[in-house]
């Protein structure tokens, strides 16, 4: 068997229905497409939400509150948290992603003062609370922004 003697099973393909080639065709005048209306037209789209005229669900629905789009959310990291690491490390956002402290960094990570930190680390972080400097840098270890 060769490249040019393949041909598919039979049954397999359909042919292409050929519509407003004649009324002996049984699809001609209106081309399967019914008489008059909307659908009838060429050019006839209408949009995925499109109720038919009636009031459409997104104006049905009431209307509540502010969501401000341009707020910074922040992934929160509390000094507590960083105990878990070894003397002498940089922590960085990478580095809570890939060890699960974090989910995502969102718009930045920002540490905050809650427990106690006994160890001196290097902290890279987008934000810090002035307590949780204090913290870091009580026990040894440097908080830098980045």
């Amino acid at each position: 068997m060769e490249l040019h003697e393949l041909k598919p099973n039979d049954g397999s393909v359909k042919a292409k229905k050929r519509v407003g080639r004649g009324n002996s065709s049984g699809h001609g005048t209106t081309a399967g497409r019914g008489t008059k209306g909307q659908h009838s037209r060429s050019g006839s789209t209408r949009k995925f939400y499109f109720e038919g005229g009636q009031m459409p669900l997104s104006r049905r629905v009431p209307k509540r509150g502010f969501r401000n789009v341009f707020i910074k959310r922040y992934a929160i990291v509390n000094v507590e948290q960083f105990d878990r690491f070894n003397e002498g490390e940089v922590i960085t956002p990478e580095r809570l992603l890939q060890d699960g402290i974090i989910k995502k960094v969102m718009s930045g990570v920002k540490v905050l003062s809650r427990g106690e930190i006994n160890k001196k680390l290097t902290i890279k972080a987008h934000k810090f609370s002035k307590e949780a400097i204090v913290k870091i840098e009580s026990a040894g270890g440097k908080a830098e922004v980045v």
